[in-house]
């Protein structure tokens, strides 16, 4: 096994003998706007504790140019990965000097240059273990302490860190910040950004509190940030957990930064959160992006309590934060912002997340075993996140919200800046509570697995028992026509069958209000009735958890595909919710070209473009909904091309958009990556259409287009990028692998599937795990058989357990898509 994959064993021997006081860490950034520097020297000097003779730093770089060990300078036993210290005292000061290098793959201090105005923008990312390619550490995160870093950046650079700056020194075209010291924080959650990032200031108070507030993005994407929404959700943040958690903010301050080339949704870094610049909207966006930009913010500012204050051993217990994050996400976005209906996105979309995941044969309970840091590297996943916040939310329906937050705020203050385990947890909600927790433990968090509830008769059977606390929702006909809930029935489930007197309804909804996680089937007669009615439900929860339960039907083989895509194209068009029809539509569109067979599925291309168009031009102009199915019309048509001149003509300005749709650059390139992808547009277009927008996310949407054209040789240039060019950066590298993709063009790319195969294992011990996790998931061949992908697990039974996870997920995905494709007729 590599020395830079740590393992749990190791990391607790490390952490029982060795107890670190502090660190401080100088970066010298004064060379990062130069392109052709590699790297930047960084210091770090560590005071420890030590009960043996003998430990090791984490460092991962270029090179390391000295070590200090209590004044003494030592031979440097470094392997690229450990650096290795002896003849420890009880009380120790190790100096290192070394060079780190600037990453182009988002793990580590990332640098990127805005093509727009050539201007140099770095931040650092670290989940959950890239500290050290940044500065030598205890790299695990029951090894905290308070960090002081000292950051040489060009002068008129915003430098940024966890805490506020304590002094400047300037030095002619350079500076040299210096940050107050961190409370005591783990590696993985301490942060930098340098750049010439614009900042929008406010700040927060409550009580003798207040907290500087700021948000930033790069220059050229100033003018679209809206700084003031954003603003307005994070001071609901903080005035909900305030009051939920009764523990004040602990962290200084709280800046918010939207960075480039971003591999994550967002990061909890205490007092700096880093997020994605996709919710940095550039053009036209959907309820649901605000809503689900709000939910994020949300999810990142509990965690300043959950995980940052109080953070988990080891990678198992994961959960203790993530779990956490979302259920308090969605929590604070439904009761504390605009979004009121934030528990329906969860329902529809986070929970299928956590469906799929859980269905898969490499699934795991919420508290997972993980050994190594390639396994926790692989768990951030829908089990860890949406299957835990939705137990979580039964949790709160079981022991009691006012109990469950009473047990939260004896959590924080008994384990504030420490590390925890589930015992921990359990321990505090079970005084609260009055309950013994250990049953309901056993039960959600250490088993795997997901129940599927069916009303048949007067019993609801159960697939894979657990307790379940859920209600069934009677819906009739009101004098409107409409489908609403005339009564509600609560019970317990804990049986394989449990009894049930329901009266007569046109709809027996299973799991009203979302109180468990389990997969619902709809009985015969409310299928019937959705399959007419769907559209006079009124309740947006409601109508989401029936489209939970069509999809996942879908997905198991138990409802037929056509009958799903009917009534897709029948309500889909007057779906108000937005988090619904995004989900609905995507829906859609991966069960024609995932679940069908060839000759349905190029009847039903056709026939969803059409319905895809036709909406896009009925519907209210300027509306949410238009913009949604116009970026469905532009994914439909990457697989049919009977529209493209009429795409074409609307795109070079020859025929009008339809009202009110404004074409913004996003959008726009979407239409030119389908039209490449069928062939309607070449080289010479797509490059006009970068003349238009040569910015960062253009360039990134050029490279896709260029890489979708149906053409031989194009799909050999983009195979061989992908694979073996190391000057990609993570997106690119994305754009080219899903232009490879692009339009399901078989014919043009199944003659890479043996190479696929034959050089899995050499890109995964080549490439940086997160390289590596791209390329593996986004060349998996779609091919009509599972014969290779059988033929190199049998194999390769010596592969790393991570790669191997991976291809074992892939072929899971295909032997669903062949098994449905297999019961469509």
């Amino acid at each position: 096994m590599s020395t830079a994959n740590l393992t749990r064993s190791e990391t607790a021997a490390r952490s029982a003998a060795v107890t670190v006081r502090d660190y401080r860490v100088d970066l010298d950034l004064s060379g990062a706007r130069e392109q052709s520097t590699d790297g930047f020297p960084t210091t770090t000097t560590v005071e420890f504790d030590s009960t043996t003779e003998e430990t090791w730093l984490d460092f991962i770089g270029l090179s390391v140019e000295s070590v200090t060990v209590n004044g003494v300078e030592v031979d440097a036993a470094y392997d690229g990965a450990r650096l290795t210290l002896r003849g420890l005292a009880e009380s120790n000061v190790v100096v290192v000097r070394a060079s780190g290098a600037y990453s182009r793959s988002g793990e580590g201090l990332h640098r990127f240059v805005d093509p727009v105005d050539e201007q140099t923008y770095l931040y650092t990312q670290y989940e959950p273990a890239d500290a050290r390619r940044v500065f030598a550490c205890f790299e695990q995160p029951d090894m905290k302490a308070p960090f002081t870093f000292v950051v040489t950046a060009p002068s008129g650079w915003e430098v940024i860190s966890n805490r506020p700056v304590a002094a400047v020194e300037t030095d002619g075209g350079h500076q040299r910040v210096e940050f107050s010291p961190t409370l005591p924080i783990s590696t993985y959650i301490t942060a930098i950004a340098a750049g010439p990032y614009v900042r929008v200031e406010s700040s927060w108070t409550r009580e003798e509190l207040t907290v500087a507030l700021g948000v930033l993005c790069r220059a050229s994407l100033a003018r679209h940030l809206d700084a003031d929404t954003i603003l307005t959700v994070t001071k609901q943040g903080l005035d909900f957990f305030a009051e939920q958690f009764d523990y004040p903010y602990p962290w200084g301050k709280y800046d918010q930064i939207f960075v480039p080339e971003y591999n994550l949704g967002a990061m909890e870094n205490p007092g700096l959160v880093t997020f994605t610049e996709s919710y940095v909207f550039r053009g036209a966006a959907t309820a649901a992006q605000y809503e689900g930009r709000a939910t994020t913010i949300l999810h990142e500012m509990a965690h300043m309590w959950f995980g940052d204050l109080v953070t988990m051993v080891w990678w198992d217990d994961l959960w203790l934060k993530e779990s956490f994050a979302d259920y308090m996400g969605a929590l604070a976005s439904s009761e504390a912002t605009e979004w009121t209906d934030a528990w329906v996105a969860f329902a529809n979309r986070r929970k299928a997340w956590a469906y799929l995941q859980d269905q898969l044969p490499t699934t795991h309970p919420i508290v997972a075993d993980i050994t190594d840091l390639e396994a926790a590297k692989l768990n951030f996943d829908g089990i860890t996140y949406a299957k835990g916040a939705s137990v979580l939310k039964q949790l709160v329906a079981y022991v009691g919200r006012d109990e469950f937050f009473a047990g939260a705020r004896r959590y924080f203050r008994t384990h504030a800046f420490g590390n925890t385990t589930l015992a921990d947890l359990l321990t505090e909600l079970s005084a609260g509570s009055g309950r013994d927790l250990a049953g309901w433990a056993r039960a959600w968090l250490q088993t795997s697995g997901v129940s599927t509830l069916t009303l048949d008769g007067a019993e609801i059977a159960q697939t894979d028992p657990r307790p379940h606390r859920l209600a069934v929702g009677l819906y009739d006909f009101d004098t409107a026509g409409d489908l609403v809930r005339r009564d509600r029935v609560e019970l317990d489930l804990d049986a394989e069958r449990t009894p049930v007197d329901l009266p007569p309804a046109p709809l027996r909804l299973l799991n009203d209000g979302d109180l468990t996680y389990a997969k619902v089937r709809l009985d015969p007669d409310s299928l019937a009735t959705v399959a007419r009615s769907l559209d006079r439900v009124t309740d947006p929860l409601a109508r989401g958890l029936i489209w939970s339960a069509l999809w996942n039907a879908v997905r198991d083989g138990e409802l037929e595909v056509d009958r799903f895509l009917r009534m897709a194209r029948d309500f889909a068009p007057t779906e108000p919710n937005m988090a619904l029809l995004t989900a609905v539509l995507a829906n859609a569109s991966f069960a024609i070209n995932h679940y069908l067979p060839a000759g349905m599925r190029d009847r039903w291309r056709g026939e969803w473009l059409e319905s895809c168009w036709a909406t896009m031009h009925s519907s209210k102009p300027g509306a949410g909904a238009q913009l949604a199915w116009a970026r469905a019309t532009a994914a439909a048509a990457t697989v049919d091309g009977r529209r493209a001149a009429d795409i074409r003509q609307i795109l070079l300005g020859e025929a009008p958009a339809p009202a009110g749709l404004a074409l913004d650059p996003d959008l726009r390139w979407s239409l030119w990556t389908a039209l490449a992808a069928t062939g309607a547009a070449n080289a010479t277009d797509v490059d006009a259409e970068l003349g238009r927008d040569a910015t960062a996310s253009g360039r990134t949407a050029h490279r896709r287009a260029l890489s979708a054209r149906p053409d031989a040789a194009v799909k050999a240039a983009a195979w061989a990028s992908a694979l073996t060019d190391t000057t990609l950066t993570n997106d690119h590298l994305d754009a080219v692998i899903d232009g490879f993709r692009a339009g399901g063009r078989r014919d043009l790319i199944a003659r890479y599937d043996d190479e696929y195969f034959t050089v899995l294992r050499t890109v995964w011990e080549q490439r940086s795990i997160e390289i590596a996790r791209r390329v593996v998931l986004g060349l998996f061949p779609a091919t009509e058989s599972l014969d290779q992908v059988d033929a190199w697990l049998t194999t390769h039974t010596d592969a790393p357990s991570a790669l191997r996870r991976l291809v074992i997920e892939q072929r899971d995905h295909l032997a669903r898509d062949l098994r449905v494709r297999g019961r469509t007729r």
